[in-house]
């Protein structure tokens, strides 16, 4: 016959049964009626029954006993779907949690081993008889209708079920200590005791010369000698084996299968205590699903579950096996979720999980790529004082992975970057190249900002001077990036990195090598000199040149080339402005580019499609300028197809770009007096373009922009230095052509929202207002004539309208430049009507505003033009108050002079209410007397003259005649 344990299924395999059938009960989407599921359990039932009557009256062949346990394994488990399926409330909790062990404990019926007297004999697998098939079948019936003999048990602990499937027998107790014995002796009174408890009963007599009895039989002891039972420890062992295997099974079972949080905290410290016991009892925990179960656990909605579950799983982690099984699992992920837990033991259970899997190489990579990890360890270690036992154990679960090198990338991304800086300086040549692309990867493609310590710069210093092409392509490319961050830099500058970063530019030519770093080198210098270290003082070789001596400032400008790579030109553009914010280092580079002719490059540069480029090249012109103005404007207009490119860049319509904006300022900013480039601009249509750009800007049609107002500032400023070359027959008939005058008054009102252009519109309107007297033509003789001739001439200018002969256009005759003016053809500021915009420009708080609007008021009071009517129109518009007001606000020396040289016209030609308002105001004396006592000599000149008039000092020009009465 063949024994029950060939063709019944392992334990192992119920318990995954178990835990599959609740999964497909899970994932079933519709509710199943209860009285259907008890009917499918008496289906089962009977073909229980058949499988009965199948085996009784005959002898079976081995095949067909197999196929017999197959078909009864099969109803066993569709009696498990039926039970897992109804829920506990139609049975009651308890009796259902009852039923399912039960039903357990069935399925080890078929492969459980007889129970064995205590005499010694050596346990041996049962075989499947014909009387055990109705015995089954009994207990499946007992299940539903609970009149068997196991049905009718309750039990009130786990261990109770287990020791009811696994009696204990009375052989195993110690009749001193009433527990289970250990270690078994037999004394001379035929009494078995547990040797430790019969050996302190002895020793409490040992001092005594009374005799010892039994404590059992009360006989006296002739003899101490006790006698190892050794069958009797066998089969407590064995038996002990047994139990603890069945209790792990049954504990498993009521994990699986109840819902019910107490049952499942009773099973998991059932299960604990058994994990504590024996390494074997570990072993089958992993056999049997445990390990895997409780992953699933960590999930729960219970804290306390949750915390038995990570402690329980900690015990069976120690071993490998276990750490391989959890490592196939979720428990890892799980965990690390519960580090951010509110409850200090529940974090306390998941970070010592964490360190005993930590002991694992296996699982340090899983443990650094699950999300978040790395990040909430470093967080509980840095942040020590909120819970230095988790500080201290994440620190240590840190350290074990460091052993796996991408957790130290991981590391080094979550802010954590000291592992890897300690493995770049402390590590193999093949770790440290493995930390250099970990480096490289992080502060390139993520663009992390990592602060390096002095170790770690000497270290990347050393890698980008040595000869290893690919080590020194990656090093510089780190310190490329690195040197960005502040800090970083001077601690480079410590390390010694900048005479390695002039050899590479200057001196180090290797044709053979197949990486290129000058450009990478020329940022890492650009970065480290715009950082704010000095560049005057640090040194870059061993002659003891600094970095603003002569000898580098002449090889960086020298390196500029059109046919050099954008990044080089671009680096070296960075440090030469930074070199421009010193004085010295200044003139150092306006030297150098003045002797050697090298504005060219320069000059090219500008016109770059690279925009970033472009726009350092125009800020270096824009910075030098002021210095090599001239210089930079001949060599525009002698570079091929300028300024022309630079007035199509600028009147590209579109959104408004900071490159737009710093070429329009770079036009604005070179000297306005130079013909040559105020001819070329006309000549390339520049005046046209630059007015449809401003009225763009005006009229919203330009797409907002943070550059808008430094770009209308360009532009204006760009019309503005035409005016200063009105000499130039072609630059004049553009500012007539286009009516500058009426365009510069418009901007007077502070519409662009800029005091710049506003002061450059005035500038503009003085430029062209000094040349109103000479552009104004005398009138005709005819209008010279007799009142009655004017009339004859209106009359008949009338008639012949009537008549649609020839017409005559009125000519206005302008009082102040007695003459024919226009804002046109004479730019005349009253026939534009920019004298009232001038006069409210009075009221800026920006004084270079103010002084820009006195100084296009000045020229109406020109010796050559009609002063009186000058003084008549401006004090209709309130001039003397406003001129006041400014003075009374600003007081400075040009401002000054500008106010007294029109308070003096308005006093010495104005009308009554004028004086008046001059004479009127208080605060005029003392400022003439400030004046008069603090100016520069051209401001006490005005002063003294208009306190003359104010009779506060003597006329010594006046003539005085002695009269006697």
């Amino acid at each position: 016959m063949l024994s029950v344990a060939t063709t019944n299924v392992s334990q192992g395999n119920s318990m995954e049964s178990v835990m599959a059938t609740m999964e497909r009960q899970t994932a079933r989407r519709t509710q199943t009626n209860v009285s259907q599921m008890i009917e499918s359990l008496f289906a089962s039932v009977n073909l229980a029954k058949d499988l009965s009557a199948r085996c009784k009256g005959r002898t079976y062949t081995a095949d067909e006993i197999q196929s017999i346990a197959q078909d009864l394994e099969n109803v066993l488990q569709n009696i498990y779907d039926d039970l897992c399926r109804i829920p506990a409330s139609a049975f009651g909790s308890n009796a259902y949690m009852d039923v399912l062990i039960k039903s357990q404990s069935m399925m080890d019926y078929c492969e459980a081993d007889i129970p064995i007297n205590v005499t010694g004999n050596r346990p041996r697998r049962r075989s499947l008889r014909d009387s055990d098939t109705p015995r089954l079948v009994d207990f499946l019936q007992g299940m539903h209708h609970e009149s068997h003999e196991f049905g009718g048990q309750m039990f009130n602990t786990l261990p109770e079920v287990a020791e009811y499937i696994e009696p204990l027998y009375d052989a195993f107790i110690c009749p001193l200590t009433n527990e289970i014995m250990t270690d078994p002796v037999t004394i001379d009174s035929g009494v078995t005791c547990d040797r430790r408890a019969i050996e302190e009963y002895i020793e409490r007599f040992a001092d005594s010369s009374e005799p010892v009895y039994c404590p059992v039989t009360k006989m006296r002891m002739q003899s101490k000698t006790m006698m190892s039972n050794a069958s009797l420890k066998s089969v407590i062992e064995g038996w002990t084996t047994r139990n603890e295997a069945m209790r792990v099974r049954i504990a498993r079972t009521a994990l699986s299968l109840s819902t019910a949080g107490t049952m499942v905290l009773e099973a998991l410290h059932e299960l604990e205590l058994l994990a504590k016991l024996r390494v074997k009892n570990r072993e089958l925990m992993h056999k049997i699903g445990v390990t895997k179960f409780l992953a699933r656990l960590l999930d729960n909605h219970n804290g306390q579950i949750q915390f038995d579950a990570l402690k329980l799983l900690c015990l069976l982690a120690e071993d490998e096996e276990g750490k391989d099984i959890i490592g196939k699992t979720k428990a890892i992920a799980r965990t690390i979720k519960l580090l951010s837990s509110n409850s200090t033991d529940e974090r306390h259970a998941a970070i010592s999980f964490l360190l005993e899997l930590s002991k694992s190489q296996l699982l340090l990579e899983n443990i650094g790529s699950t999300p978040g990890s790395i990040l909430i360890l470093t967080t509980m270690k840095i942040n020590s004082s909120d819970d230095l036992i988790s500080a201290e154990k994440a620190g240590a679960v840190l350290k074990k992975m460091e052993k796996c090198p991408k957790n130290i990338k991981y590391m080094a991304e979550s802010g954590y970057s000291e592992p890897l800086q300690r493995h770049l300086v402390e590590g193999s040549e093949e770790m440290q190249m493995e930390m250099v692309g970990y480096l490289c990867e992080l502060v390139q493609e993520q663009e992390l900002t990592i602060d390096i310590n002095r170790s770690t710069s000497e270290i990347l210093v050393k890698m980008a001077h040595g000869c290893n092409p690919m080590v020194r392509k990656a090093a510089f490319n780190v310190l490329a990036q690195l040197s960005l961050h502040r800090p970083n830099s001077k601690m480079l500058v410590d390390a010694g990195a900048v005479p390695v970063m002039i050899e590479e530019l200057f001196i180090r030519k290797m044709d053979d090598e197949p990486v290129n770093s000058m450009a990478t080198a020329a940022t890492v210098l650009a970065n480290i000199v715009e950082s704010g270290i000095d560049p005057e003082t640090t040194v870059v070789n061993k002659e003891g040149h600094v970095l603003t001596s002569k000898y580098s400032i002449y090889n960086f400008v020298h390196m500029l080339k059109c046919f050099m790579s954008d990044d080089l030109n671009l680096s070296i553009i960075r440090i030469l402005l930074a070199f421009t914010v010193l004085a010295k280092p200044l003139a150092t580079v306006v030297s150098v580019i003045r002797e050697n002719h090298c504005g060219h490059s320069i000059i090219e540069l500008m016109s770059s499609p690279t925009e970033v480029l472009s726009l350092a090249a125009t800020r270096l012109l824009i910075t030098l300028s002021p210095h090599i103005g001239h210089t930079i404007v001949e060599r525009l207009c002698k570079t091929q197809g300028q300024p022309r490119k630079v007035v199509k860049s600028i009147s590209h319509a579109g959104r408004i770009t900071e490159r737009q904006a710093a070429l329009a300022t770079l036009l604005a900013k070179l000297p306005y007096q130079n013909t040559s480039l105020n001819i070329a601009l006309v000549q390339d249509g520049a005046v046209p373009a630059i007015l449809m750009a401003i009225k763009e800007v005006q009229n919203g049609a330009a797409r907002p922009s943070r550059h808008a107002v430094p770009y209308m500032e360009g532009l204006v400023g760009t019309l503005v230095r035409l005016t200063a070359t009105l000499y130039s027959p072609e630059v004049l008939k553009a500012a007539m052509d286009h009516d500058l005058a009426s365009v510069l008054t418009e901007l007077l009102d502070g519409a662009a929202g800029s005091d710049e252009v506003q002061r450059l519109a005035a500038v503009g309107l003085e430029n062209l207002s000094s040349l109103s007297i000479k552009l104004s033509q005398p009138p005709p003789d005819e209008l010279q004539s007799k009142k009655n001739t004017i009339l004859k001439l209106l009359k008949d200018s009338k008639a012949h309208s009537n008549n649609k002969k020839s017409s005559h256009h009125q000519v206005n005759i302008c009082p102040v430049h007695r003459g024919v003016c226009s804002p046109a053809t004479t730019f005349c500021l009253l026939e534009a009507g920019a004298v009232e915009g001038l006069l409210g420009c009075l009221e800026n708080d920006n004084i270079r505003v103010v002084e820009a609007a006195l100084g296009a008021l000045c020229t109406l009071l020109d010796e050559r033009v009609d002063v009186e009517k000058s003084v008549a129109a401006l004090a209709e518009l309130d001039a003397a108050r406003r001129v006041l007001a400014a003075l009374r606000q600003h007081r400075q020396n040009l401002l000054w002079q500008k106010c007294f040289c029109v308070l003096e016209k308005l006093l010495e030609h104005g009308d009554d209410r004028c004086v008046r308002e001059a004479t009127g105001d208080r605060m005029l004396p003392t400022a003439l007397v400030s004046a008069f006592h603090r100016g520069d000599e051209s401001t006490k000149q005005a002063a003294e003259s208009i306190l003359r008039r104010l009779h506060k000092m003597p006329d010594y020009s006046a003539t005085y005649v002695s009269m006697e009465f």
